[in-house]
């Protein structure tokens, strides 16, 4: 049997001016005055695009209809998504994997859009769902203590399983809670066939980093394969993962998808999407933000917040005056009300129309900033209510370590 081509990299440090103008990896996502490039992105990380395609035969399998996320071309990259579609329709099932960093008390909106079209995936496809809290990684990275870590990750899940998951076919763990067993025996057979070389070409790791950071990728990666889970999935080492994420997270996937075959495992395949910007920011240049309050729509601002935040801090396309704004219009790239509403605006037909109207001048920013926030706090207000019926008991019952006897039915 010959040995696979390993997965392309990419060093999370680049040469020359490509250095200064985009970074983007686990930890730091940043982009001269143009933005994301994310075509560059795509060639240089070794993904694919997502076209009509495959937007519509995901429709056609699921009979249902494609995720705004998904149509809109947010998720906008995969590494064979075509190919787990084929064992799909072959009936072979497949389970999915994502997860969150707590650092913060409360997730912003930034944070939400895995876990919403994860949910999406996880209702037309009716398949399992693991959800990683990397508790871990925050001490790692972050000036906290390993108390405080494990306390943002309960507050973290509590937002996570406000998003609707179905309990019968979701667990959610804390690595400080549940790494061992199995779910450590992958990290070391995955730990062993990484070298530090390659470690530093695919995280630019320094010299300066301890080796926890170094130490972390395994338990990151070890989710994408079923035999860490034998309470779910037994002895079905086989069995395929779909992991959606941000195009951040790639690096991570690379590795695991490099050392999978060498395990005898299947790699998982990926979907991927493009970054939530900041409020601030002009086009894409940056995430959202958890340390910076101002950069970000949290789930719990009030719609006052909301309001004021939208209104003095969201990077506006509009002209300096109305009379120049009816004459040249509003330019839509770095409009990030705009953008906002093209993740969030349900209506196809309504985010064209608005589209339409602000480009051409007729529609002003301070309209487009009143649909954005009505459209928000309508958003929030719902995680809100949600959220308040998630008790300490629901978040056990979701980290219980127990079999899912439906999770495919």
């Amino acid at each position: 049997m010959s040995t696979p081509a390993p997965e392309k990299e990419v060093a999370a440090k680049q040469d020359g001016q490509e250095e200064e103008e985009q970074v983007v990896n686990p930890w730091e996502v940043s982009a001269g005055k143009g933005g994301i490039d994310y075509d560059k992105l795509v060639d240089q990380f070794g993904c694919q695009r997502i076209d009509a395609a495959l937007v519509d035969r995901v429709a056609r399998i699921t009979a249902a209809p494609p995720h705004r996320f998904l149509r809109r071309g947010l998720f906008f990259a995969h590494r064979d998504m075509s190919e787990l579609l084929d064992l799909y329709e072959r009936g072979e099932k497949f389970y999915l994997y994502t997860g969150r960093g707590p650092s913060s008390e409360a997730l912003h909106l930034g944070h939400l859009i895995p876990f919403m079209f994860t949910k999406y995936l996880q209702d037309v496809f009716k398949v399992p769902l693991v959800i990683q809290l990397t508790d871990d990684e925050k001490f790692f990275w972050k000036n906290l203590s390993v108390e405080e870590c494990k306390r943002l990750a309960r507050e973290n899940a509590k937002d996570i399983i406000a998003c609707g998951f179905d309990i019968q076919r979701t667990f959610i763990f804390t690595d400080f809670g549940f790494v061992g067993g199995k779910f450590f025996e992958n990290m070391a057979r995955i730990a062993r066939c990484v070298t530090y070389n390659k470690a530093v070409g695919i995280f630019g790791f320094s010299p300066e980093d301890h080796i926890g950071k170094v130490s972390f990728p395994p338990v990151q990666a070890a989710p994408s394969f079923p035999s860490s889970f034998p309470h779910l999935f037994g002895d079905n080492d086989q069995l395929r993962c779909l992991i959606p994420c941000a195009i951040d997270q790639d690096p991570y996937f690379r590795m695991t998808r490099d050392v999978a075959p060498r395990l005898g495992y299947q790699k998982p395949s990926l979907i991927e999407s493009r970054f939530f910007p900041a409020l601030q920011a002009c086009g894409e240049n940056t995430k959202m933000s958890a340390s910076d309050p101002n950069s970000a729509i949290y789930v719990t601002d009030s719609p006052k917040e909301i309001k004021n935040k939208i209104n003095r801090y969201a990077f506006s396309g509009g002209q300096d005056s109305v009379e120049l704004h009816r004459k040249l219009g509003g330019n839509l790239d770095v409009d990030v009300p705009i953008k906002y509403l093209n993740f969030f605006l349900e209506d196809d037909d309504e985010l064209e129309r608005i589209k339409t109207e602000y480009k051409e001048g007729r529609m002003l920013t301070g309209e487009v900033k009143q649909r954005l926030v009505t459209v928000l706090s309508e958003l929030v207000a719902r995680h809100q209510r949600a959220r308040a019926q998630v008790t300490e008991e629901i978040v056990d019952a979701f980290m219980a370590v127990r079999p899912l006897p439906n999770m495919f039915g």
